[in-house]
Parts: C-alpha cells; structure tokens; sequence
C-alpha cells in the first residue's frame, strides 16, 4: 500500500511583509511588531521582536565568534491580527474595490486603506 502526500496548492496567509501586527495568542500575547518575512507555504510569518529563541552557534567564518545568538522565530499566522494605525486596534481585512479595478485592502473597522 502506498502512502501519498497531499497537497495544498493555495497558500494565502491575511498578512504581508511590513504590515504590523498583533499576537493574539501564545506566550506573546498582546505584543505588536513588524511582519519581517512570510512563509506562505507553511502559514507562518516571522515577526521583529516577538518570540526570540537562543540558537547555540558554532564559530564560522561569518560569526567567528560563535556563542549563543538571539534571533526570531516562526509564529503560525493564525495567532496575529493585522494591526490598523488609524483607529489603533487589531483588525480583520476587507476588500475595496478601486476605480482603477484593482482591489484594496481595508479595515473592517474604520474603513482606512491598509
């Protein structure tokens, strides 16, 4: 018998690179930060600041020193709202349609583009 691997083919994840978000959920629950990278295919983002792990280093010629190094770790994106500026609260996404016929997003909120 053999085994098959699925596959997803449609990865969407609501936040992009830069976008500033919310942790909702987890030992970073209500801090904000800056999305830094987004991993679509894994539905993770990783996020400035928010859940820092200890990574033990051999020296090398890039970090000849070596040492325990703090860096940032993946965050599932289920576990971050998008954080609107304009009415300072976290926020789902809607969709506006443009004049132009291009879509925008917007907060559900306050209706301020994102």
């Amino acid at each position: 018998m053999e085994v098959t691997k699925i596959h997803m083919a449609n990865h969407k994840v609501h936040v992009r690179k830069g976008d500033t978000v919310l942790v909702i959920t987890g030992k970073n629950a209500g801090k904000k930060g800056k999305v830094i990278s987004v991993m679509p295919e894994k539905s993770r983002v990783v996020i400035e600041g928010i859940n820092i792990v200890k990574r033990h280093t051999k020296p090398s010629q890039k970090i000849p020193q070596g040492g325990i190094l703090e860096k940032e770790a993946p965050v599932h994106s289920s576990n971050v709202m998008l954080f609107c500026n304009k009415c300072g609260s976290p926020t789902r996404i809607g969709k506006k349609l443009l004049d132009n016929g291009e879509k925008d997003r917007v907060c559900k909120k306050c209706g301020e583009a994102i």
